[in-house]
């Protein structure tokens, strides 16, 4: 009396990741294959089996039952017991539909899988390329700093200056060492020189010491502004050794993103499982309900149980109406009057 209903199934097989290493350990362990009861709920998504239900009509006929209640009753989906195989199965009355909307199903499952895994490598990218473009935004930055820097402070004419002034203050000492000489000779002959000779002596030996004394002034001028020179230089070697380090600090975050970039790019779409359709289902040539032989059989066995407990109340009601009835003075007396036939149908009267 129920109508018939056909069940058709589609096979999904979910591949390894394809940058994974199938050696591993995680390949084959049972939290990885309990894990990808996930795609479970891909297939059994409310709004993939809306769309089934406008592409199929499936609620034609009148119909008002919500999504929830058809979903349940016409769509299983189920992973086989430690296998990557997911099984997707519909059940209804028109076998070519129920092998159409499980067919449908299964790619939509394969195509939101591929979607999303699309859509995680493009952000993954995308992310990538953003921090790419911000760190090359600072380097730029930097070297910008590194031309002003070089041309606001620079090393190498301070540098030349501070070797020229070395090189001045080695030769007014050379002469300063040449007038101390010259100035203890002048005094050595002021010892032996004639009164006429005294003067002309004392005059050469105030122009030696005059010429020692503003030798030593330059020196000690060439020492001051050499001081401010190397102040000067250990300042902007400092100011140009924290911006060098910032800049190679940046190229060298360039690069590592810029590899990064490359290895997102290289490795999109070989990151999630792979989910292919190795068996779209076929047209179901035998109804899977009902199940007359099965019906049938419990029919009989519900008919013999029932009978039988029936049987076994009325024959007990029976002997207790046949060997005992209420007498006077509450006494029992023995019925003989109407014996029970073997033949006689069961009665029960209460």
């Amino acid at each position: 009396m129920q109508p018939r209903q056909y069940t058709a199934t589609a096979r999904i097989v979910i591949d390894f990741p394809a940058g994974s290493d199938l050696r591993s350990p995680i390949a084959i362990s049972p939290i990885y294959l309990e894990s990808l009861k996930t795609y479970e709920s891909f297939a059994l998504s409310d709004s993939l089996f809306r769309k089934a239900i406008d592409k199929f009509g499936l609620r034609g006929g009148g119909q008002a039952a919500p999504v929830e209640s058809l979903k349940k009753r016409l769509l299983k989906v189920a992973l086989l017991h430690n296998t990557r195989i997911l099984e997707i199965s519909a059940t209804l009355t028109d076998a070519r539909k129920a092998q159409a909307v499980a067919q449908f199903v299964a790619e939509s499952t394969v195509e939101l899988n591929r979607s999303l895994t699309v859509s995680g490598d493009r952000e993954l990218v995308q992310g990538v390329e953003q921090q790419a473009v911000d760190t090359r935004g600072r380097l730029d930055a930097t070297e910008s700093q590194w031309a002003h820097q070089l041309a606001r402070e620079p090393v190498e004419e301070l540098r030349a200056e501070m070797e020229n002034a070395a090189k001045l203050r080695a030769t007014v000492s050379e002469e300063l060492t040449n007038g101390d000489v010259e100035l203890a000779d002048v005094s050595e002959r002021q010892k032996h020189a004639t009164a006429q000779e005294q003067e002309a002596i004392r005059n050469e030996q105030s122009n030696v010491r005059a010429r020692i004394d503003e030798m030593r002034k330059q020196i000690e001028a060439i020492d001051r502004r050499t001081a401010e020179q190397e102040k000067l230089m250990a300042e902007r070697l400092g100011h140009r050794d924290a911006l060098d380090a910032r800049r190679k600090a940046d190229q060298t975050s360039l690069a590592a993103i810029e590899n990064r970039l490359r290895d997102a790019r290289g490795e999109a779409g070989r990151r999630g499982e792979r989910l292919a359709i190795i068996d779209p289902g076929i047209v179901p040539e035998r109804p899977s309900s009902p199940n007359v032989s099965l019906n049938i059989a419990a029919a009989l066995l519900l008919g013999l149980v029932l009978s039988t407990l029936y049987f076994t109340l009325e024959m007990n009601f029976r002997r207790m109406d046949y060997h005992a009835t209420p007498g006077a003075g509450g006494s029992t007396e023995r019925r003989v009057d109407n014996p029970p036939q073997a033949n006689s149908l069961p009665h029960i009267s209460r």
